[in-house]
């Protein structure tokens, strides 16, 4: 072959590879940049670069949204579903990661020029004092050429052009796609929002398990940041034509400053973070959250600058004046140019709350069975059960229900100076005929969580080989509580099977995944259950709201809690022995409680020994 040639098929090759490396990364599209629906995966491609899949997003979108909340990623906290609530709006979240004051402003004159807006909300991150018109990375951080009005054709054919390997991890991600969050697909694209499902899930109430799981918190490193006067002038003339824009386009504005945790802010000097924040104040009136008593509470974060979603419903709470939530007095000052010197003082002075007032130590007791005879397992003698009953209301302690505990937690009201929580699983006719009489002789209450399968059901099993320990009935559970003595919760509706009892060669025993069970299987039959159980309670019995579980054989994992929450069950109990600790604002602390495990060997100097360092 002469030189020529070899040439030209040495160029023809270069040609079709390169051909071959854009049709390929147009058609993956891992940045969601050109708009098409060949492997559409809107989580993932915001998950690579919100910046430019979530334009893309509302291209197909926008007219299901009418609202719009704009800033970096602790924006992300503000949840639109309350947004929407208290301003009767359709919002989307538009965060970014460590979006800058530009970029917001660009994102914003894009929706007002192009849909319609109503409101937007504006989150000033106190890194931009000291980061402006900033680009880490040319592909993960590039605005699209809508917002910014640049050539369009060159925006596009870095993506055309780029290394194929992103395009490659789609495709890889999708063959690991699951239904709880990965690192791939961390957004909800609907809302805009980090999709926190998993997060949202996790029991934060022990402070030692929380620090083991967030170790930033335990050994918070040392750092210093400083502001510099060209990011905080160009941060201000944005906002400055932010606020023009909505003031001649009639949109309601708001901008507030999100929290952060109290020893980031000490990265800063004070100086430069009341300069900043008086200027801000020349500029436009703002809801400052930033630093409070809340940012010394290591479980209302992930970090030092990402807190959690709780934190945000209590800063929306205190903007549209609803006293229903928990908050703390010192979190949110509406801040103008007025009182910004006041308010500034009065940071300054910040300091975290004394535990005593905005957690509470609250023991659980697991019962099961009331029987003559009683086990070291599952079972006690009612002369024992009530000698522990008399001697907690001798010591002062006062029963309380799941309710109460959430009331505690979302609204702040106040439990008895010395609470405990009563428990009995199973639901078995003991609880009907000994425990139900002996709360009531001494004041007190308890919760029982039943399996709906059984609940007035045991002759069904009486004649078999293994008859099992009778339960009570509906109507028997519906004089428990209408007596106002008992709440019956659940136990599942048939999620507590045992081998010997059931047909089946597989047993759902707990309410994790039977094994080889599909993802989609086990989301729906958990699912079934938990409205089935509803029902069946509420139905049968009276009680108005179930939304407790106590997991069978205190086992779950993530993905059988966050099913469980989207179903409505916002507190559970394991069979983990331990006291609880509560925090006000803090939902999650609801979640996977202790419980102590009662049975004939515990003696009542033992259960007064378990409960006694609890003070509520």
């Amino acid at each position: 072959m002469d030189s020529k040639r070899w040439l030209a098929c040495f160029l023809a090759t270069v040609l079709l590879l390169g051909a071959a490396v854009v049709g390929f990364n147009y058609w993956v599209d891992p940045f969601g940049v050109f708009s098409h629906k060949s492997l559409e995966w809107p989580s993932y491609e915001m998950t690579i670069n919100p910046r430019t899949a979530k334009i893309t997003y509302l291209k197909d979108h926008h007219q299901d949204y009418d609202s719009y909340i704009l800033g970096c990623s602790s924006t992300s906290s503000f949840p639109v579903e309350s947004l929407n609530s208290y301003l009767d709006a359709s919002f989307y979240n538009m965060i970014m990661y460590g979006a800058d004051m530009l970029d917001v402003e660009e994102q914003a004159f894009y929706l007002v020029e192009n849909y319609e807006v109503k409101n937007l909300v504006v989150n000033v991150y106190l890194d931009n004092a000291k980061d402006y018109n900033t680009e880490p990375d040319p592909l993960s951080y590039a605005m699209p050429p809508e917002t910014t009005g640049k050539n369009a054709a060159a925006f596009l054919s870095k993506y055309l052009f780029m290394d194929p390997r992103h395009s490659l991890d789609k495709l890889k991600a999708l063959r690991k796609d699951t239904y709880l969050t990965q690192t791939f697909d961390v957004f909800d694209p609907v809302t805009g929002a980090y999709d926190k499902k998993v997060r949202d899930a996790e029991p934060i109430g022990n402070m030692d398990r929380y620090l083991e799981a967030y170790p930033v918190f335990a050994n918070y490193p040392e750092a210093t940041n400083t502001t510099n006067e060209e990011a905080i002038t160009g941060t201000l003339e944005s906002l400055t034509r932010i606020r023009d824009l909505c003031q001649e386009n009639g949109i309601n504005l708001i901008v507030l400053c999100a929290p952060v945790y109290a020893d980031y802010m000490d990265y800063f000097s004070w100086d430069q973070v009341a300069d900043f924040y008086t200027r801000l104040a020349q500029v436009t009136p703002y809801w400052d959250f930033s630093y409070s008593s809340v940012s010394f509470e290591p479980r209302y974060f992930y970090d030092e600058t990402h807190f959690r979603n709780c934190v945000g419903e209590m800063a929306l709470a205190r903007i549209f004046g609803d006293d229903s939530l928990y908050i703390p007095d010192d979190f949110g000052v509406y801040v103008t140019s007025d009182n910004v010197q006041e308010h500034l003082a009065d940071m300054a002075q910040a300091a975290p709350l004394a535990a005593q007032s905005y957690t509470a130590e609250v023991p659980v007791l697991m019962y099961h069975h009331i029987d003559q005879e009683g086990n070291d397992s599952t079972a006690m003698t009612p002369a024992l059960f009530e000698a522990q009953i008399a001697a907690l209301a001798q010591a002062g302690y006062t029963a309380v229900f799941p309710d109460d505990l959430a009331a505690y937690v979302n609204q702040g009201k106040a439990l008895p100076d010395k609470p405990i929580v009563i428990t009995f699983d199973d639901g078995y006719l003991s609880n009907y005929e000994y425990a139900w009489p002996i709360l009531e002789k001494y004041g007190m209450v308890a919760t029982i969580f039943m399996v709906g399968a059984t609940t007035g059901n045991t002759e069904h099993y009486k004649d078999t080989a293994y008859p099992i320990t009778p339960h009570f009935s509906y109507e028997q559970g519906a004089e428990m509580v209408a007596s106002g003595v008992i709440s019956l919760q659940s136990h599942t509706y048939d999620m507590h099977q045992w081998g010997p009892y059931e047909s089946t060669d597989q047993p759902r025993e707990t309410i994790l995944p039977l094994e080889g069970e599909s993802e989609a299987d086990y989301r729906a039959s958990l699912s079934a259950d938990c409205q089935k159980i509803r029902q069946a309670i509420q139905n049968g019995t009276g009680e108005e709201n179930v939304h407790v579980i106590a997991y069978p054989s205190g086992r779950y994992n993530s993905l059988a809690q966050v099913t469980l929450l989207e179903n409505g069950f916002d507190i559970s109990f394991t069979t983990e022995e331990g006291t609880n600790t509560l925090i006000k604002g803090q939902p999650q602390s609801l979640l996977g409680l202790h419980r102590y495990n009662m049975n004939q060997s515990v003696s009542v100097e033992q259960l007064m020994e378990w409960v006694s360092p609890a003070r509520g």
